[in-house]
Parts: structure tokens; C-alpha cells; sequence
């Protein structure tokens, strides 16, 4: 007869458990879709049992936004250097390298394939780009404050200009991703954030 775990152990699981969870969840939806993508499967890739993902999360969109919200703070970090001009440039090369790395590509494809026959799929990623805008907040923040961009300028605005021309390569244009669309995007934004063109009308 096995003994039964101690908090402690179980405790120390916890992590553990989610981290497994998380990483199914992303490799689900890379290889399989999120129309295909169910918590039966997520659990089974996991090791655990399903009751264990529902103890967490409510559904599967829950499940897949915290996975990739989760993925991209770790791959994309909000970058401190002491200046807005090359925390700038570091956040697009950071954005560019993950967007096209090989495992990253499965999981944009899933999420902008099914987006036109799943409307849950729109919440998923409404929340994966506002969860990018709120970490994000802090370096438009402290920017303001040294006096390197206008006053009221708009974190969400400015993201939004640095983001678009990566996307529009990626998913309209097919054309490949490289540091010096990085660089492109990050002096566009650039001028026009000190030209305070961010500043809500």
C-alpha cells in the first residue's frame, strides 16, 4: 500500500503539475488547432488527470490564454536598459525572435487559422495582446517620467504601432522575419511616440 503525500509534497507538486499543464496545453494547440484542442487530451499529455486541470482552470479558453500568456512573459520580457529608445529596439528584437522561432509558428497558426469559424478564439487572443499591453505599461511609463516621450502618451497605442508591421509580415505577407524588421519597426514607433502621435485625441 503507497503512503499518501504529505502537504509539503504536494505542495511542491503544484508547481510542477502546472508548468506540465501549461506546456501541453501550447503543444496541443501547435500541433492540433485550437478547434481540435480539448482538456481530455491537454490532461493526457500532462500525465494528470482532468479533474486536476479543472480544479485550475474553468475551460479551455482559460487553460490556453494563461499557457500562452504565461509562454510569452518568459519569452518576450518587458526589457529595463534606462533608456525608452533601446528598451524599445530589445522589446522588437525580442517580439521578432519569438514570433518566428519554429515552435512559436504552430501556435500563431492555430490561433489566426480558426479564428474566422471560432469566436471564443477572439477572447484568447484579446487577452494574450492585453495582458502584453498591461506588462508593458511600466517601460511607456517610466519614459514619461525621464521626460523622453510626451506626457499622456498611450502604452496601448504605441504597442500597437510596434506589433503591426511584424503581423502584417507574418500572417499577410508571408515574408520572413528578421532583426532589421526589428529595427524598422521600433524607429517608426519611435518617431512617432516622440512626436506625440500616441496621445489619445
Amino acid at each position: 500500500m503507497s503512503e499518501k503525500s504529505t502537504p509539503a509534497q504536494r505542495q511542491a507538486r503544484g508547481p510542477r503539475v502546472q508548468a506540465a499543464v501549461l506546456a501541453a496545453a501550447r503543444q496541443e494547440l501547435a500541433e492540433s488547432g485550437f478547434a481540435a484542442l480539448t482538456v481530455d487530451n491537454v490532461a493526457r499529455r500532462a500525465g494528470v488527470h482532468k479533474t486536476t486541470v479543472y480544479r485550475r482552470w474553468k475551460d479551455r479558453e482559460t487553460l490556453v490564454t494563461d499557457a500562452l500568456t504565461e509562454h510569452l512573459a518568459d519569452r518576450i520580457p518587458i526589457p529595463d536598459t534606462g533608456a525608452f529608445e533601446s528598451d524599445l529596439r530589445a522589446l522588437a528584437r525580442a517580439m521578432v525572435r519569438s514570433v518566428s522561432s519554429i515552435d512559436e509558428q504552430g501556435v500563431t497558426a492555430a490561433l489566426y487559422s480558426d479564428a474566422g469559424r471560432l469566436p471564443e478564439i477572439a477572447a484568447v487572443r484579446q487577452g494574450l495582446f492585453a495582458d502584453r499591453f498591461r506588462r508593458a505599461t511600466p517601460l511607456v511609463t517610466r519614459a514619461v517620467e525621464r521626460g523622453e516621450l510626451p506626457e499622456g502618451t498611450d502604452p496601448a497605442l504605441l504597442l500597437k504601432s510596434l506589433i503591426a508591421p511584424v503581423y502584417l509580415r507574418l500572417l499577410v505577407l508571408s515574408e520572413p522575419l528578421d532583426d532589421a524588421l526589428a529595427e524598422h519597426a521600433a524607429d517608426l514607433t519611435l518617431a512617432a511616440a516622440r512626436a506625440g502621435l500616441f496621445r489619445p485625441a
